[in-house]
């Protein structure tokens, strides 16, 4: 009589599982939250500069059904990608992480809460969600119409007006 074991192999010491990955080790089908994150950025910065996800496509030499799976986050953007996104896009490759949220991040590395350089001045939320303000068309308009002002001075008068107009900030 030969005995079968069902007992399941332990993992070695040098190896984990990553949060999205089955007990079989393929990925669930769900997509990472970080991948969705970067794909949110790349889509807000090709509506900021009014490009359609076939433009960027050809920039990139995908077609625009790859452009949409990433910007869903359904395919993960690989650093040669990320690269080649930041330079037709004209961001620095780090604006595609701006704002990721910190419980997303791994414990090993610190999280600068200063302004990076192509980023937003003031801290958002992360990108994405349904209720984000930067989701929604009329965001996106006013920025393309604020920016479409050419003298520096008028634009801060612009913005300055539009704060005053809104309730205080309240700072915890």
């Amino acid at each position: 009589m030969v005995k079968t074991s069902s007992a399941k192999k332990p993992e070695s010491a040098g190896q984990s599982r990553l949060p999205n990955e089955a007990v079989s080790g393929e990925r669930e089908s769900r997509p990472s939250p970080i991948d969705v994150h970067v794909g949110g950025r790349i889509r807000l910065r090709r509506t900021l500069l009014q490009m359609s996800q076939e433009r960027l496509g050809d920039a990139l030499g995908l077609t625009f059904q790859q452009v949409q799976k990433y910007e869903r986050g359904a395919n993960r953007v690989g650093a040669s990608r990320l690269f080649d996104l930041s330079r037709v896009l004209d961001v620095p490759v780090s604006f595609f992480f701006d704002d990721l949220p910190a419980a997303y991040g791994s414990g090993g590395g610190t999280r600068s809460t200063s302004v990076q350089p192509g980023g937003f001045a003031e801290a958002q939320d992360g990108f994405g969600a349904p209720d984000d303000l930067f989701s929604r068309k009329e965001t996106v308009d006013l920025v393309r119409a604020y920016y479409r002002i050419i003298e520096q001075p008028v634009r801060k008068r612009v913005l300055d007006l539009i704060k005053s107009m809104g309730p205080e900030r309240v700072t915890e």
